[in-house]
């Protein structure tokens, strides 16, 4: 007690069951097991009963007995193997053994008194060598059902492992997709402040003025995009529109647009985002680099079940050269990794010059409809 306040007890969270997953499924397909397993010790039971001369319908009400209370013992013992699931394959073969000699007395003891109790007022002698085959059957039965319930019990720890595994790995990769999709915004960001840094420099307060609103303006649009959402090939023009909106501040009179994107593929899905560094590499490199009117040709196109996205502009030939031989730019690499993440080997992304004067960024992706 301090200053008359009784502190409160800090509070325990209760223990998560790691196998809760697989528990109840487990446990509907032990039953399940069981309802296989029996009937077929039983006729089998009949079956050798018939081959030794005698009646198995006389037998028939004592053997119900006696498996119905085999049952339930198995199913005692899958709760142990249960609980020692953690053991090494090694030590549940130990395990099995020692269930089957443990049971095989019990199915004796059992099988004994079921038939004192069903021919009772008439005595029953104690048979030896019945008692024998007794206890060999009983524990080959608790054996093998030993076997049986720590196969089904490995192969949901495999499933659920893989599961979990598979969920580890999803985690991750939407993890590295939410890295790679955020370093756009900062890029993209970085490249267009200096656009305004530049248009300031001409003296040009109104244009750059103009540029901070829709750079806002599209700022607030691409940050409320999922970086795991992929969305229609035409959400992704019109994002990249408004962005060449934003650059024709500073380059109005030199930047020409063409997009050739047919109606078919205008509802394709794309990574969010994907074209952005494309466009922004051809504003740079491209009318940024040239006095002249510099094209920027966006296209697309379905070929079978691929998306075919290509990007060309203008550039002068010094430019081009230093961008083959300096390597891939942090956007270009952007979208290269991204692609890999999000489809492996179904994503391909190649960009460089063509001819003189020219450059082209292509990508290449499975074809999906919105």
């Amino acid at each position: 007690m301090t200053n008359g306040v009784t502190p409160r007890p800090a509070r325990v969270e209760p223990q998560r069951d790691t196998d809760g997953s697989f528990r109840r499924p487990l446990q509907i397909a032990t039953l399940r097991l069981g309802a296989v397993f029996w009937p077929v010790m039983f006729v089998a039971d009949c079956l050798l009963a018939v081959m030794m001369g005698v009646n198995p319908l006389e037998l028939a009400g004592f053997k119900l007995v006696l498996y119905g209370l085999s049952a339930l013992i198995t199913f005692g013992m899958s709760m142990l193997l249960f609980r020692a699931r953690g053991l090494s394959f090694q030590q549940k073969a130990v395990a099995c053994i020692l269930l089957g000699c443990v049971g095989a007395p019990l199915f004796g003891l059992i099988d004994f008194a079921t038939a004192v109790i069903c021919a009772y007022p008439r005595p029953v002698a104690y048979d030896p060598v019945n008692g024998g085959y007794a206890l060999i059957f009983g524990g080959s039965i608790f054996f093998a059902w030993s076997c049986l319930f720590v196969a089904m019990l490995y192969s949901f720890e495999v499933v659920d492992r893989e599961r979990r595994l598979a969920a580890a790995r999803e985690e991750a990769l939407a993890a590295q997709m939410r890295a790679l999709r955020y370093q756009v915004n900062p890029h993209f960001l970085f490249n267009t402040l200096n656009s305004i840094g530049g248009l300031i420099e001409e003296g040009a307060g109104g244009r750059a003025e103009r540029m901070v609103l829709s750079l806002s303006t599209f700022l607030r649009t691409t940050l409320t995009l999922d970086p795991l959402q992929d969305v229609p090939l035409a959400q992704e023009l019109a994002l990249q529109t408004e962005y060449l909106e934003i650059e024709r501040e500073r380059f109005s009179d030199r930047m020409v647009l063409d997009i050739d994107v047919p109606d078919d593929a205008m509802s394709a899905l794309v990574p969010s985002l994907i074209l952005q560094p494309l466009v922004e590499n051809a504003v740079k490199h491209g009318v940024g680099a040239t006095a002249g009117r510099v094209e920027i040709l966006l296209r697309a196109r379905r070929v079978i079940d691929h998306l075919h996205l290509t990007i060309e502009n203008d550039m002068p030939l010094h430019a081009a050269l230093t961008l083959s031989t300096a390597g891939t730019g942090i956007g270009l690499r952007n979208v290269a990794e991204r692609l890999h993440a999000r489809f492996r080997g179904d994503g391909y992304f190649t960009s460089g010059p063509i001819e003189h004067g020219r450059y082209r960024a292509s990508i290449i992706l499975p074809l999906r409809l919105a």
